[in-house]
């Protein structure tokens, strides 16, 4: 007989040898006190300021927000009690949906419990009825974007991350009368490259080809309103699907798609992942709005943040500390060992008081272990400053250690 709580023990193990296993560190997150935080040590409760965040302009503590989704929780309460079609569609959710369609200058948008669940929904509601159609994926794409492929059955063909040559070679090796979407994202959440977006909308026109595109790590931070990177480089009515998240720099949860009236309808008449899925809190999505009205007005946090960022590249170089250089707002620090990214991290919490999480496969590949360093809107030049000293303080010291264990 099968040894079933073996088989899973087998496969834990497996992960704890290759020091991939996740360890979660319990957080108790302070409104007050964001980007700090506290946690218990040993029995006895510490203070740590964060470098791993998506929230990325400290909208989940913003006052106002906080304020608006406690009106709503009054008024509506906890839980819309539904899926869209039976009671689970509320004023709230038709308000937010259409502010969202706006920002991204769509004809609709469709809300989800997560852009997870929208990437997948949507992509493999489109793929299942579309037989024919062929993906075109960008080899770096988020879990969501592999999964929704991969489960819609379709054919797939991957291109190198961002190689506009390569995209365009796999698309004259295709049939021209079979029907095609390149799929990719904006901003790529570890290594933080950024898509040449013009130029696969060229190709996708010139080849007669769909475009989605995951803007989940751009949204809130690039534009002039802060709708992404499709509104930075004036693409927004040239892409046709957005996928976008409320999780991160809105600072709230849930995710979306904003595309035409034609598609979005389409997925909300055939997409399981929406049609059985108990819809979003009204308070939250009235929360969600609110921030992205003040987001949209408060260029000010953008540029503060992006100012920051920048100021943390300029110590790291100062200091020879190799990070990936990119264009984006996230800095990955390579490490390139996964016991080591682990034990780099470890000492920086328990004796500096600094939260950067280790990043290890499979969310990169082997070899790309990585520090993932978020600097948000909130953490000022000064905190900044002591996290580039503590981390060459830590990697000085592992870098010693390292040369006294090597055989003389």
């Amino acid at each position: 007989m099968n040894d079933y709580q073996n088989i899973f023990q087998r496969k834990i193990t497996a992960l704890q040898q290759s020091n991939n296993y996740r360890y979660f560190l319990n957080v108790n997150k302070s409104a007050r006190h964001f980007p700090f935080f506290y946690f218990d040590q040993q029995g006895e409760t510490k203070r740590a300021i964060n470098f791993c965040s998506n929230d990325y302009l400290g909208m989940s503590v913003d006052e106002e927000v906080i304020s608006k989704l406690s009106f709503v929780l009054h008024q509506s309460g906890t839980g819309s009690g539904g899926t869209r079609n039976i009671s689970g569609t509320t004023n709230h959710h038709q308000s937010l949906e259409q502010t969202i369609a706006a920002w991204h200058q769509k004809e609709s948008a469709l809300l989800f419990g997560g852009a997870y669940l929208a990437n997948l929904t949507s992509l493999q509601t489109i793929g299942r009825h579309i037989k024919e159609l062929i993906f075109i994926s960008d080899e770096r794409n988020h879990a969501s974007i592999i999964e929704g492929i991969r489960n819609s059955g379709n054919s797939k063909v991957i291109f190198r991350h961002n190689d506009i040559q390569h995209l365009e070679e796999l698309l004259q090796s295709l049939p021209a009368d079979k029907p095609k979407m390149i799929v990719f994202e904006s901003v790529y959440s570890m290594n933080g490259s950024i898509a040449p977006v013009k130029e696969i909308i060229r190709l996708a026109k010139k080849y007669n080809a769909l475009t989605y595109i995951d803007e989940v790590h751009a949204v809130g931070l690039y534009g002039e309103t802060g709708a992404g990177i499709c509104e930075q480089e004036n693409l927004l009515q040239e892409i046709d699907i957005i996928n976008g998240t409320l999780a991160k720099a809105v600072g709230v949860i849930g995710g979306y798609i904003a595309a035409s009236q034609t598609i979005i309808d389409f997925i909300r008449s055939y997409g399981s992942g929406f049609i059985f899925t108990t819809s979003l809190p009204p308070a939250n999505c009235a929360a969600a709005e609110k921030s992205i009205n003040l987001i949209q007005v408060q260029q000010q946090h953008r540029a503060r943040m992006h100012g920051t960022v920048n100021y943390l590249r300029r110590l790291l170089e100062a200091e020879a500390i190799h990070f990936i250089s990119n264009d984006s707002h996230i800095t990955p620090v390579l490490i390139a060992d996964a016991a080591k990214c682990k034990i780099i991290a470890d000492k920086l919490l328990e004796q500096h008081g600094v939260y950067v999480q280790p990043v290890n496969y499979p969310t990169v590949p082997v070899g790309e272990e990585c520090l993932r360093i978020i600097v948000t809107a909130r953490h000022t030049r000064e905190q900044v400053a002591q996290l580039v000293k503590n981390l060459k303080q830590v990697l000085l010291e592992e870098s010693t250690h390292h040369m006294q264990k090597q055989p003389a």
